[in-house]
């Protein structure tokens, strides 16, 4: 795992930063996000965004939203919508809002002045006969036929491909480059590709397309960029970004900078892999709660401030690894424990009837909104004769050692009284207790008594007379395997999906106060976890609370056993 204690000092890349400022290298800073919108955004790269606008914000610089559309068959505009609507979520505002397919012109003309000094060609061989020919890194690239042909040749074939005379996939433009090279990005890369599909912002204009590599680079330089901050999987494509940006003669050169990509324990990053679990229906969409989508982890209930104290405290690294989501759950934890109000709510409910209290009556009790936070206030809580509480805290036959409700055992009801169970009422047919006769004791009030007589056990209730029925939907990993991108060889990932990932109760009760609840509002249920109402399926005639994150956290004794 990933050390998760935050680190002292500056990471490598702002290191590298303040050199190339101490140098001259660079006046300001410049960075970019540069997504492809053919997805949901996920937790990788709330990672990715953390770093490029912190490191903007850090160095009074600016930071770029840029799509990276360059790909019609995949990218949808609902993406692009997705993708601003979560960089402002995790409190983030971009300084300038680009496309790649704004440079498409300038791409093409570069591309032509490429072949124009007999650094491009176009090939007719197909996609299979130019990986083939590519060879291998131990071994020498083959050159393709075409490789030769003269720069008015190429010219008018590259002209004749953006008129569209071509059919798709039966020719390329490739850059001339080094077929030996020990590095494959460099042995003669493909820049365009023929591809008929109406794109989301310049329709039919185009029926050529850059790829990637010639396409990101230019993008930084036309904008200024000064460092181009990606994961490590783009640091073989490094001196092939350099290259082009020498080969072009542009006068502003970006720097490339890799850093460690963010994997998930019990997670899978894949936007494939996710993409599938969304088309199959494994998940019910892209914000399902199980998602490590930005989309899915908000209607879950995480909040950007979680997300951002995570990204930082992991900090940046040059080697892969994989990182505990218990220590992003402990991030969670604390956040929300600053914030959340507290009530009661019970999951699976026992209904408790208090014998000799008054029928008629109902006291309401004072109850903190969050000790942590004395300027949350207090509200009111219902108490009456007839009550609910979990059906896990009582048991007829208990063990040693089990302080909750049991026959004859008395226990504390929390902000209330002091009950004693004295009858129980099962059902005939299964023999299932579903009622509990309770004596309390009036001179209890508020869990003191003249006697000063304690007891060890207090749970949580809630007025049957006020209760607001609710469903509560309880989430888990959504894999079974610490590392699903590490599957054993002749396994499918699938196999290793949690199919217990999500149970839904659908007979809770809830204080009464929760009819109010907003969609997204968070509360820790008192002794169960942290729950928020739900983004789309919650409202006051049907409430619908996702649990977030349960109250168990073994990252904080970690973390304290660490600093001790």
């Amino acid at each position: 795992m990933e050390e998760a204690n935050r680190t002292t000092g500056k990471d490598f890349i702002r290191e590298i930063i303040d050199q190339d400022l101490k140098e001259g290298r660079y006046r300001e800073v410049k960075t970019r996000f540069p997504p492809e919108p053919n997805g949901y955004l996920h937790i990788g790269h709330a990672k990715s965004i953390c770093l490029n606008f912190g490191i903007a914000r850090d160095y009074q610089g600016t930071c770029n939203l840029r799509f990276d559309d360059t790909n019609p068959t995949k990218e949808e505009v609902e993406y692009v919508e997705s993708i601003m609507e979560d960089v402002r979520w995790l409190g983030f505002q971009w300084d300038g809002l680009y496309y790649a397919s704004d440079y498409f012109e300038q791409l093409y003309q570069w591309a032509e002045f490429l072949i124009q000094k007999g650094l491009a060609y176009v090939d007719d061989c197909s996609a299979e006969e130019i990986s083939t020919m590519r060879g291998a890194p131990t071994e020498p690239g083959k050159p393709s036929p075409y490789r030769n042909r003269s720069v008015e040749e190429n010219l008018d074939l590259f002209r004749r491909m953006r008129r569209g005379e071509f059919p798709d996939g039966s020719r390329v433009l490739r850059a001339k480059i080094d077929m030996n090279s020990p590095n494959l990005n460099m042995r003669d890369p493909v820049l365009y590709r023929i591809r008929r599909a109406t794109h989301h912002r310049t329709g039919d204009t185009w029926c050529i397309y850059p790829l990637y590599d010639f396409a990101h680079g230019q993008s930084d330089a036309i904008e200024g960029i000064t460092h181009s901050i990606c994961t490590l999987e783009f640091e073989n494509h490094r001196p092939l970004y350099d290259w082009f940006l020498e080969a072009l003669e542009l006068p502003h050169k970006p720097r490339q900078i890799e850093f460690a990509r963010l994997n998930l324990s019990y997670t899978v990053m894949s936007k494939r892999k996710l993409l599938e679990l969304v088309q199959e229906k494994i998940v019910t969409g892209w914000d399902d709660p199980r998602m490590p989508t930005i989309s899915g982890l908000r209607r879950r209930g995480y909040t950007p401030e979680a997300i951002r104290t995570f990204a930082e405290r992991i900090g940046v690294s040059k080697v892969n690894s994989l990182v505990d989501i218990n220590f992003l759950e402990h991030c969670l934890r604390e956040d929300l424990n600053k914030r959340a109000q507290r009530v009661m709510a019970v999951l699976y409910p026992l209904k408790v009837v208090i014998t000799n209290y008054p029928e008629d009556q109902v006291e309401w009790f004072d109850a903190e909104n969050n000790p942590e936070d004395p300027s949350a206030g207090t509200r009111k809580i219902p108490f009456c004769r007839e009550l609910y509480i979990e059906q896990d805290d009582f048991m007829e036959l208990p063990p040693k050692g089990y302080f909750r409700l049991s026959p004859g055992a008395e226990v504390r009801l929390k902000h209330a009284y002091y009950i004693t169970c004295n009858e129980v009422i099962k059902d005939p047919s299964t023999g299932v207790p579903i009622e509990l006769r309770c004596t309390y004791d009036p001179e209890s009030r508020g869990g003191s008594t003249p006697d000063n007589r304690k007891v060890k056990g207090t749970l949580h209730w809630v007025s049957a007379r006020h209760a607001v029925h609710a469903e509560v939907r309880l989430y888990d990993h959504l894999f079974t395997i610490e590392d699903p991108s590490d599957i054993p060889e002749g396994k499918d990932w699938k196999e290793f999906i949690n199919r217990d990932s999500l149970k839904i109760l659908t007979h809770c009760k809830v204080e009464p106060g929760l009819r109010d609840a907003r969609p997204g509002d968070t509360f820790q249920f008192l002794r169960q976890g942290y729950f928020c109402a739900d983004l789309k399926d919650h409202s006051s005639d049907h409430p619908v609370f996702n649990r977030t994150v349960t109250l168990k956290d073994t990252w904080s004794k970690i973390l304290k056993k660490g600093n001790g």
